[in-house]
Parts: structure tokens; C-alpha cells; sequence
């Protein structure tokens, strides 16, 4: 899923108080990975920076379906065939993922791994799969058949060959849990960006909050806002480079698990809550739900408000933000 937000931030800057903001930026997850902290010091920063490297590692062992040692993995190669106990963070995490699989009427499902690949976005596809391949590329999707079992602490997939796949939803998680962690060790400061997935706490260390700027994915080398980030979160999903159009329609490349044909009318979603996880999640349920439907789910969700930008480039936000008021 490609991110649309960009962040601007400096290397090392200091304040009258001698504190520095440090950046690191790695691959991680498959993605561009950059954490930024503010310590009195270099050598305490790159302290919270390994503490901050170290826990992704130890979450992406636990919930990655690509890496066949897993609990995801276990629980995908045991579909159909029987319940596999889990950790309490990778229970409690499905359990999260569902909830909001049920707010969004199933437009997020981290079951969406169990999907046949039949759409492809590198410029081979030369026609539209057909009806028949489309629903069956999606009969085995539906988180409905995601059983937990709370006092066992298992997860069942009742369908031979289903899977589960947290990528909608486990960066942001990782994101939360990092800062979770800084925050613990005593980094009172500082900002998590997993490939887009971005949790700020604290200041600058000048004081001023951390900021990030929102593109247009149809003109992307222009920021047309750009918002403070107090203690919060926002992601950003975008189609904008990977697509097909067939019969004047452009098809994203986010399926819509629910009918197996990709989503249509959105560019891009930025999704702002205090929890990256939510942020994360919500983004692809509403770049799924389109825009009108989408912007009714988040002006009934306390806390929770969003951009979207439509494949006409107009830009469309829940009633809490004033666009205009942050515009560049």
C-alpha cells in the first residue's frame, strides 16, 4: 500500500537547554523505517533508537506473515485444520483488527491475505478478469470465520487456506508500541514513521510541535496542508501509482475484500487519531468505503477525524478539520 505523507524534520537540531532531536533511518519491514527522538544527548538518542529497532524486530517475529516462524504464520498454516494458542498481544491485536473489520462493514479485513492474486498493477494486465474469477478470487475472505477462543488465548480459521495478513493494521501497531516503549525508558519526545504510519509525542526541541504535510496524490510534489502533531497519530493510503483504468474507470490497487474488485472514486485517505494502529486501519476501510460513506463512519467516531483527497483531486475532510486553516 503506497503512503502519501511526508515529514520534514532535521537531522539534529538543539535548543537552549542543550537537547538535540536525532534521526535514524533504516529499511524495516520492507519499508523506509525512521525514528526521531529528542535526549539530552547522541549517545542517549542512539540508546532510545536501538531500544526502538529492537522492538520491531521482536513485533515483526511475532505478527508477520512472511516469516514462516510466526504465530500469523502458524495460525495460517493451521487453517481449517485447528485452533493455534498466541501470545496475548497477537490475540488482543486480531481481536482489535475484527472490531474494526465490524465498524467498517468489512471493508477492512485482515483476512484479505487468503485473496488470488488476479490483478495485477505493473502493466501486464491487458483486460479485466472476469466475473466468475473475481468472486472467487475472495471466497475464502471473511473475518467472520476468524474464531478466538479468549480463554484458550487461540485463533481458528475455519476455511482450509484462509490467511491473515496485518499489514493493514501492524505497522501502525508497531508504531504505537515503539513509542509506548521510548516513552516508558524515559524519551519524552519524539516521532515514529513506519513507511507512512506516524505516532509524534512531545515537542521539537525548540519547542514548537512536530508537523507533518499532506499531498495531493494527484500533484505529489506539492504539501497542500500541513498539521500539528500533539500526542496523536495519521496515516495516509494512496492509489496514485499503482493503478489500471479499463473503460475510462481507474481501478486502485486496494481490493475491496468484499467483492474482489479494487476500489474506485479515492486517491487518498489521511486518517488522524490518537493511536497509529487505528489511523492505519481505518485509512484502508475508508479508502474502501469511498468518500461519502467514509467521512460519515469518522464524524461518528469520537476522536477520529480525516482527509480524503477524490481521483478528481478535490479534497474532502470530516467535520473536526478546517482544511483552509492549515492549508500551504
Amino acid at each position: 500500500m503506497k503512503k502519501a505523507a511526508l515529514i520534514g524534520l532535521l537531522l539534529i537540531t538543539f535548543n537552549s537547554f542543550g537537547q538535540i532531536a536525532h534521526k535514524r533511518k533504516l529499511s524495516m519491514l520492507g519499508s523506509p523505517f525512521e525514528v526521531t527522538v529528542v535526549a539530552n544527548d547522541t549517545v542517549k538518542a542512539n540508546e532510545y533508537i536501538d531500544l526502538a529497532v529492537a522492538e520491531v524486530k521482536r513485533i515483526e517475529n511475532l505478527i508477520s506473515d512472511w516469516i514462516p516462524t510466526t504465530q500469523i504464520s502458524e495460525v495460517n498454516r493451521n487453517a481449517g485444520i485447528k485452533p493455534v494458542k498466541v501470545d496475548a498481544e497477537v490475540f488482543d491485536l486480531v481481536g482489535r483488527s475484527i472490531k474494526i473489520s465490524e465498524i467498517t462493514s468489512g471493508a477492512f479485513d485482515i483476512s484479505y491475505a487468503s485473496m488470488d492474486k488476479i490483478w495485477k498493477f505493473d502493466g501486464s494486465m491487458k483486460a479485466m478478469p472476469t466475473e466468475e474469477a473475481i468472486k472467487k478470487s475472495v471466497a475464502k475472505i471473511g473475518y467472520k470465520n476468524i474464531i478466538l477462543d479468549k480463554k484458550e488465548q487461540t485463533i481458528f480459521l475455519k476455511l482450509e487456506g484462509m490467511k491473515l495478513g496485518l499489514g493493514g493494521i501492524g505497522q501502525g501497531f508497531i508504531a504505537d508500541k515503539v513509542k509506548e516503549l521510548l516513552a516508558a525508558k524515559g524519551c519524552t519526545s519524539g516521532i515514529i514513521n513506519v513507511s507512512g504510519d506516524i505516532n509524534a509525542w512531545g515537542k521539537q526541541p525548540d519547542g514548537k510541535p512536530w508537523t507533518v504535510g499532506i499531498v495531493n496524490p494527484l500533484n505529489k510534489n506539492k504539501i497542500f496542508a500541513t498539521f500539528p502533531l500533539e500526542n496523536s497519530s495519521v496515516e495516509t493510503s494512496g492509489n496514485y501509482e499503482k493503478f489500471v483504468v479499463f473503460n475510462g474507470i481507474r481501478y486502485s490497487h486496494i481490493i475491496d475484500t468484499r467483492t474482489g474488485y479494487p476500489a474506485t472514486g479515492v486517491a487518498s485517505v489521511s486518517v488522524f487519531a490518537k493511536q497509529t494502529e487505528i489511523a492505519d486501519a481505518l485509512a484502508t476501510g475508508i479508502f474502501v468505503l469511498g468518500v461519502d460513506v467514509g467521512l460519515d463512519l469518522v464524524n461518528q467516531l469520537k476522536g477520529i477525524e480525516c482527509i480524503i483527497v477524490d481521483d478528481k483531486g478535490k479534497i474532502h475532510s470530516s467535520k473536526g478539520i478546517d482544511v483552509k486553516k492549515y492549508e500551504q
